[in-house]
């Protein structure tokens, strides 16, 4: 099996996956009605792929879920390779500290 491509994909597809399993639904059933193939809904389910925005939303809707519980207590450090380590709260404290 494919390693999951980060933590925060490994999560959502998890939430995602316990999400559909609890309403009785199959992966089919929710490419049906999400209007996408199945074969991408099991690489979600497996962390395989980021999915966009508007992927979650469109899952989310087929199921009658929020999505919100899906990304609840991602953070960025969850998606490897980001080359800036630092916050807005970083960026406006070092702003402030060169304005003087």
């Amino acid at each position: 099996m494919a390693e999951p491509h980060s933590e925060a994909a490994r999560i959502v597809g998890e939430r995602m996956r316990e999400t559909r399993l609890r309403l009785g639904l199959s992966q089919e059933d929710v490419a049906e009605l999400a209007e996408m193939h199945v074969t991408n809904v099991g690489k979600i389910e497996r962390g395989q792929t980021n999915p966009s925005l508007s992927t979650i939303v469109a899952i989310a809707g087929s199921m009658n879920a929020d999505p919100g519980e899906w990304v609840t207590g991602l953070t960025a450090d969850m998606i490897p390779g980001r080359t800036h380590k630092f916050t807005a709260a970083d960026l406006i404290r070092e702003q402030k500290r060169r304005q003087g």
